[in-house]
């Protein structure tokens, strides 16, 4: 086995969005080792450096993590790949957040994969990026993705131009094995 092989992310910088509360634990862990495990240079991006407090199932306090860079002193042009978690109170944190909403449009709008799951893609609304995509996420947003042109389907994974989205922790296997072969096919 290659090198390659064993590390398909290993020239990929990834961003990875923190919101300063509510971002679900698993939904931020599983996908920044993941992509970390297959080679990826890591960023944990958020409103400001410090603390973020996640939550396990949107309310229990969970662990703290650190966030390394602001959303406002980073461009699109410093990452290869995005990652969105979701968390209710996180993800509707993060569509407030116009610095975060600009990075997640620019990237997109540049053509690079990002990987989206459950309330992460109120996020890709608010960057006006889902108009004519298809795309899942947690069950309560289908009509927020379709008022906003994108077409919500009912799957574990959904891939569509470099997007890729899940709908809730369940599918976290099958997004994280998705997310580092979209991110190593797109950025090869």
């Amino acid at each position: 086995m290659s090198n390659s092989d064993q590390q398909p992310l290993a020239d990929v910088t990834v961003g990875i969005f923190l919101a300063p509360e509510g971002t679900e634990e698993v939904e931020f862990t599983e996908p920044k080792d993941a992509v970390t495990d297959a080679g990826a240079t890591v960023d944990v991006l958020g409103s400001e450096t410090g603390e973020a407090q996640t939550v396990n199932n949107d309310l229990e306090e969970s662990d703290s993590y650190e966030v390394e860079k602001p959303f406002g002193e980073v461009s699109a042009d410093d990452y290869d790949a995005l990652i969105v978690p979701g968390g209710t109170v996180g993800a509707d944190t993060l569509r407030t957040d116009e610095d975060a909403v600009e990075l997640l449009r620019r990237h997109v709008e540049d053509g690079k994969p990002a990987g989206v799951i459950c309330h992460g893609p109120w996020t890709l609304i608010e960057a006006d990026v889902v108009d004519g995509k298809t795309l899942t996420s947690y069950h309560s947003l289908q009509t927020d993705v379709r008022n906003a042109g994108g077409e919500w389907v009912d799957e574990e994974v959904v891939v569509d131009d470099g997007l890729v989205t899940s709908r809730n922790p369940d599918d976290l296997e099958a997004f994280c094995e998705t997310i580092v072969e979209a991110f190593a096919e797109r950025s090869g």
